[in-house]
């Protein structure tokens, strides 16, 4: 389960940013993952109460947020919606697209309490 691997190395930029806020303790913690990042959300929610136990983050709440699947046409240039499992353009049709979304792992957020809150 390299979900657990990926919550850990989530932990060491959570703390690193509460070193730098001067942060008490993490409330929450929000990430975007695309469905092409080869992670499974699910699983990175059970890895995390273990990756942030003893850390600053521990107690605090994980937040996924999914995105979609977005490509833009080579052929034909339209950007899209596409399926994760069907990389096709919705205009003409096309396999000839490239990913412009959907393949993300981001930390989007940390909500934390300092000790002047």
């Amino acid at each position: 389960m390299h979900e657990l691997s990926i919550c850990q190395a989530l932990m060491e930029e959570v703390a690193r940013v509460a070193r730098e806020q001067r942060a008490r303790r993490i409330v929450s913690v929000t990430v975007r993952v695309g469905p092409l990042a080869g992670v499974e959300p699910a699983l990175l929610t059970s890895a995390y109460p273990l990756a942030s136990a003893g850390t600053v983050a521990a107690d605090s709440r994980l937040i996924v947020e999914r995105s979609e699947v977005r490509v833009r046409c080579t052929e034909c240039g339209a950007q899209s919606q596409a399926h994760c499992t069907r990389l096709l353009c919705a205009s003409c049709g096309s396999w000839r697209v490239a990913v412009l979304e959907g393949e993300e792992l981001l930390l989007t957020g940390v909500e934390l309490e300092r000790d002047d809150d």
